[in-house]
């Protein structure tokens, strides 16, 4: 596959995966954490804001590979 087509797929696989992600991240601290102590929220806002980055992180080297 050229550079070029690889990094247009891995753009909008990008894009698409952050907001779904982003939506399902969302509707499960919508369900599961009212009622939660504070930190157990907080915890889970830190994790569910940088577990995106290691998928994206391989999407992202696998577009860069020559």
């Amino acid at each position: 596959m050229p550079a070029r087509l690889r990094k247009l797929v891995g753009a909008v696989v990008l894009v698409v995966f952050v907001v779904l992600y982003a939506f399902i991240a969302m509707m499960i601290a919508a369900f599961k954490l009212p009622g939660t102590p504070g930190w157990v929220q907080g915890v889970y806002y830190v994790a569910a804001g940088l577990f995106w980055v290691i998928p994206a992180g391989w999407l992202i080297a696998w577009m860069q590979r020559p």
